[in-house]
C-alpha cells in the first residue's frame, strides 16, 4: 500500500497569469518628492528670469528699429504758398513707402530677434515665448514713436512759416497702417517656432513595460 500523495502548492513559484498588469511600485519617499518639487521650482524660476532677460533686451532694439526707419524711410515734400500748404508730388507713394519700410525692418528686426533668443535658450518655454512676444511689441511702438520724434517737425504750419513761401520741406513721418507694429512680433513667433521644430531638444520617447497578452500560449514547461 502506498500513501497518498500529499498535494504541492505550487503558487509561489508559478509565474504571473498571461496578461496580468504588474502592480506599480512603491510611493516615492517624501524627502525625493520634496527635492523633484525643489527642481521645478527652480527651473521656472530660471524660465521666468530669462523671459523678463529677452523681453528687455528685444524691447531696447525697438531704438536701432526706429533710427533705421527715420534714415530709410522716404521723405514727402510739402510747399506752402503762404496761406496753404500742398504736396509738392500729387502722385508721390513717399506716404506709402514710410510704412513698408517699417515693415521690412520689422520683419528682418523679428527673424533677427527670434535666432538669437532661440540661441540664448534652446529649450524654449511658454515664458520665455511670452517675453519675446511682448519685448518685440513694445519694441515695434519704441521704434515707431522714436522715428517720429526724431524725424520732421510734426507742426506743419510753424515749420511752413519758418521755411518760407513756395520752399520744400519734409512732411512729419508718421505711420499710417497701425497693423505694420505687428510685423515684428509675428515674424518673432513664426521664426522661433520653425528653429524649435527643427532644432529644438526631443523628448525621450516613454518605455512601454511588456506585458504578454491573454491569448498568447504558456511555456512549453508550464504545458508538462
Amino acid at each position: 500500500m502506498t500513501a497518498p500523495l500529499t498535494p504541492h502548492d505550487d503558487s509561489s513559484s508559478d509565474p504571473a497569469p498571461a496578461g496580468a498588469v504588474p502592480s506599480p511600485g512603491p510611493e516615492l519617499p517624501e524627502a525625493v518628492r520634496d527635492e523633484a518639487a525643489l527642481a521645478r521650482a527652480e527651473e521656472t524660476r530660471l524660465e521666468m528670469r530669462d523671459a523678463a532677460i529677452v523681453a528687455a533686451a528685444v524691447t531696447v532694439a525697438g531704438v536701432l528699429l526706429g533710427l533705421l526707419w527715420m534714415w530709410l524711410a522716404p521723405r514727402v515734400p510739402l510747399i506752402s504758398d503762404g496761406k496753404a500748404v500742398y504736396l509738392k508730388n500729387t502722385e508721390g507713394e513717399q506716404a506709402i513707402g514710410a510704412d513698408g519700410w517699417f515693415a521690412l525692418l520689422g520683419l528682418a528686426f523679428g527673424a533677427v530677434s527670434a535666432a538669437a533668443v532661440f540661441l540664448f535658450r534652446r529649450r524654449g518655454g511658454i515664458a520665455l515665448v511670452v517675453g519675446l512676444a511682448a519685448g518685440s511689441l513694445l519694441a515695434s511702438v519704441i521704434g515707431w514713436r522714436l522715428g517720429v520724434w526724431l524725424g520732421p517737425s510734426p507742426d506743419v504750419a510753424a515749420h511752413a512759416r519758418a521755411v518760407g513761401k513756395g520752399v520744400v520741406f519734409d512732411a512729419p513721418l508718421k505711420l499710417a497702417a497701425k497693423g505694420m507694429l505687428l510685423a515684428w512680433p509675428l515674424a518673432a513667433m513664426a521664426v522661433h517656432l520653425g528653429l524649435t521644430a527643427l532644432f529644438g531638444p526631443r523628448d525621450p520617447e516613454p518605455v512601454l513595460a511588456w506585458a504578454p497578452e491573454a491569448s498568447e500560449a504558456p511555456p512549453e514547461s508550464d504545458r508538462a
